[in-house]
């Protein structure tokens, strides 16, 4: 291989991981500031999709305003997709329609209408009245789909081609549609006369083919079309599964009317991801570009949750305010309890959400899980029941307050585990998220048991 091609390859590690750097983005930034038109649309046409969402999320409000204001005709449209959700709203709202319509306009219509979904309904109104009439039903076609379901996130562009040609034709039609194809697929797609899809055909399957061979005869075996109404979560369970690049979109008569490929599915598994990770701490995915006020407020609600489920642990411990006054150990040692019990709630927790989204997590096995996580922290109980009461032994040189704590240990981290396991499976079954509110219960549950189990014991055998 020529060398010439490693010639201006990133030479560390470090500038793999690093390609867009800070100093880049400072320059870039006073370059704008002193209207330096030539370095900006050279900076600008050096930097990749990601790189330039990367960019634009970085910089400040002004410097970002300005930007887009003055060089948004040299900023790729893909790069919008790119964007966090939020900021990608901000900078839109931010633009012109004009501009906004020929970002859209260059886009295949499933970036179309991610775009326009972010949206307000005036802002909505006002650019599809200026699409293309293909390019806005397609967009109008999408936005009747329910909220995160296939039909939101199928790209129109299909390669449909129909049952009683050749290789040799359709191959002959891929190359003079070359300009109307999408600009990436995998697979051709077989329909009849009624637009029914028949199959799909792995293009190297297609290209390694005899030109007299019917399409018929290549077809796949098993062709899992996707309902155009299915949640965009079970449809990336399935291409997880199955291991496929691209899968078809039917609508209720069965006709094709979409595809789906693995990079909008990539981005649907990032996205869920996240959603989960950000909604156990009560965070939401914008929080980091969404204004001061907005952010206060949705954080506020989950807190104000936890300061509830904190004083029904308070009220615990008041019940035992007698006996804790007996004996300052009591208050000394009981938070190593609810702790405890807490971590292990959460370790049980997520292995029991991860398993719910990936379906590792049915009704075939739901007991075998929660009786595994049951023994699991009933054996930790125990070990750290020892651990625990011979610290405790040698700290306050008491056996029977070293029996207690280790006795709650034992309690809480069972009861832990079992909660931890079991509250995501029923908040599931009663149609809710488990990842926004099972760590509000969990914490509750554990601290609950915990003081009362330690504080409870100590009672009934100290006093």
């Amino acid at each position: 291989m020529p060398e010439d091609v490693y010639e201006n390859a990133p030479s560390t590690a470090e500038d793999l991981a690093f390609l867009l750097s800070d100093d880049l983005i400072s320059d870039i930034v006073d370059a704008v500031r002193a209207q330096d038109a030539d370095t900006v649309h050279a900076s600008l046409e050096d930097l990749s999709n990601a790189d330039t969402a990367e960019l634009i999320a970085k910089i400040g409000e002004e410097d970002r305003r300005e930007l887009l204001s003055m060089y948004a005709g040299d900023i790729n449209p893909v790069a919008f997709t790119e964007m966090d959700t939020e900021l990608r709203r901000a900078a839109l709202s931010t633009m012109p329609p004009s501009e906004v319509v020929s970002i859209i306009s260059a886009l295949e219509s499933d970036d179309a209408l991610e775009l326009i979904i972010d949206l307000d309904e005036d802002q909505q109104r006002s650019i599809m009245q200026k699409l293309s009439a293909k390019m806005r039903t397609a967009v109008e076609e999408g936005l009747s789909f329910p909220e995160d379901s296939a039909g939101r996130l199928m790209q129109r562009e299909v390669v449909a081609i129909p049952q009683f040609w050749t290789v040799g034709k359709a191959i002959d039609y891929l190359r003079s549609a070359a300009d109307d194809l999408p600009e990436d697929f995998f697979d051709v797609f077989v329909i009849d006369p009624a637009y029914h899809l028949t199959g799909q055909i792995p293009l190297n399957k297609l290209v390694r083919a005899d030109r007299a061979t019917k399409l018929q005869e290549l077809t796949l075996d098993e062709t899992h079309p996707i309902p155009a109404t299915m949640d965009q979560e079970e449809v990336a369970h399935i291409f997880r599964r199955d291991d496929t690049a691209s899968t078809p979109v039917i609508d209720d008569h069965g006709r094709l009317i979409g595809v789906i490929t693995i990079d909008d599915i990539v981005d649907v598994i990032d996205q869920e991801a996240q959603e989960d990770l950000l909604r156990m701490a009560g965070v939401d995915q914008g929080d980091l570009y969404r204004a001061v006020w907005s952010t206060t407020g949705t954080r506020f609600r989950w807190l104000f949750v936890n300061l509830l489920t904190a004083i029904l642990a308070s009220a615990t411990i008041s019940l035992f305010d007698a006996t804790i006054q007996e004996m300052i150990a009591l208050a000394v040692l009981m938070p190593i309890v609810a702790s405890m019990g807490g971590n292990a709630g959460t370790q049980a927790l997520t292995v029991s959400v991860r398993a719910l989204a990936t379906r590792e997590l049915s009704d075939t096995n739901t007991w075998r899980v929660i009786g595994k996580e049951c023994m699991v922290g009933s054996l930790n109980g125990i070990a750290f029941a020892f651990i625990t009461g011979i610290i405790t032994l040698l700290w306050f040189q008491s056996p029977l307050l070293g029996l207690i704590i280790g006795l709650a240990m034992i309690i809480n981290l069972f009861v832990a585990a079992f909660f931890g396991v079991s509250i995501p499976i029923l908040i599931t079954r009663m149609g809710g998220d488990p990842a926004i509110s099972s760590t509000v219960f969990l914490t509750t549950i554990t601290d609950v048991v915990g003081f009362f189990a330690f504080l409870g014991l100590a009672a009934l055998l100290l006093f």
